[in-house]
């Protein structure tokens, strides 16, 4: 334990700058991950155990895409697009046989897909740590807010981020699309006798989280070490994000994951051996005093 540390921190506009822009970086990338599962939860009702693989491949493909045509924009794109390919094939084939199943036989499909797609990762691009590096676009002299270091890269991932954290609200409430999705997850058999194609509307819902997943390890790739079974990590931080914003709830899948951004970029300077220890507890709380989450409605 180290207050003294942070308090210096908080008694100086330079270290907030730096520590909230680290903080927010870490809040918006988790928020697209969390966003996509807690979108699948919230219609599917499902508890997808490997959505955190989706970071993975969202992160490989990405650095594959980049190598080829030099582009990072191109390469996060190609990599949201493709992972959320992989998505729909994910549910139509291997999630949609287990609607209805206990919680195990949701965790038993979802942990075999892990342990395949760790062994498919080794294999097409080898075992070994990689990185992608700065993109040239971005290798310019970083800003100076207030005393704080801001490199350009950190505020275009939190930029796209938020852009992309918008449209999917946009897409979830004001589109056709979206409405048809939640009288879903209220009523899909009623949904179905109004004869409407219920199955691909899950299947794109899933398609559409596992894209967001892809984006965000496409994201995050050049700020991460990429290596088999790096989704793990972030499926955990995930789950602690629905949990504290409300399973179900985009806007409070944000709201937690800023928390918790926040909380582990200042905690690093004041609790850095309890970082972990906090979020838990953070949750321990939510789970106490609001089990249904910040943002999220109580089952009837």
């Amino acid at each position: 334990m180290d207050p003294e540390a942070l308090m210096r921190c908080l008694g100086g506009a330079s270290c907030i700058v730096t520590q909230m822009t680290s903080g927010l970086i870490m809040g918006m990338l988790l928020f697209l991950i969390a966003s996509g599962l807690t979108l699948i939860f919230g219609v599917l009702n499902i508890t997808n155990f490997a959505h955190g693989t989706l970071y993975m491949l969202g992160a490989y493909i990405s650095l594959s895409i980049y190598r080829l045509t030099g582009n990072y924009l191109l390469a996060v794109a190609g990599a949201a697009l493709a992972t959320g390919l992989i998505g729909v094939a994910f549910e139509r084939y291997l999630m949609s046989r287990v609607y209805g199943s206990n919680v195990l036989m949701q965790l038993l499909v979802c942990y075999a897909v892990v342990l395949i797609a760790d062994d498919a990762v080794k294999m097409i691009w080898g075992p070994a740590v990689l990185s992608m590096g700065m993109p040239a676009e971005f290798r310019v002299r970083p800003w100076r807010i207030m005393g704080g270091v801001v490199p350009p890269f950190y505020a275009f991932l939190i930029g796209a981020s938020a852009v992309i954290g918008l449209g999917l609200w946009a897409v979830i409430a004001l589109t056709r699309f979206g409405k048809i999705v939640r009288a879903a997850a209220v009523n899909a058999p009623m949904v179905a006798a109004l004869g409407l194609p219920v199955n691909r509307y899950f299947a794109l819902v899933f398609g559409l989280g596992a894209l967001l997943a892809g984006a965000a390890g496409g994201l995050a790739a050049p700020v991460r070490s990429l290596t088999p079974g790096m989704g793990f990590s972030v499926l955990i931080e995930s789950f602690i994000v629905t949990v504290i914003g409300g399973m179900g709830s985009i806007g409070g899948a944000l709201a937690a994951a800023v928390l918790l951004g926040l909380t582990r970029s200042f905690g690093s300077l004041g609790f850095p051996l309890f970082v972990d220890g906090v979020m838990f507890l953070i949750m321990t709380l939510v789970l106490i005093f609001k089990p249904s989450g910040l943002f999220g409605k109580p089952a009837r």
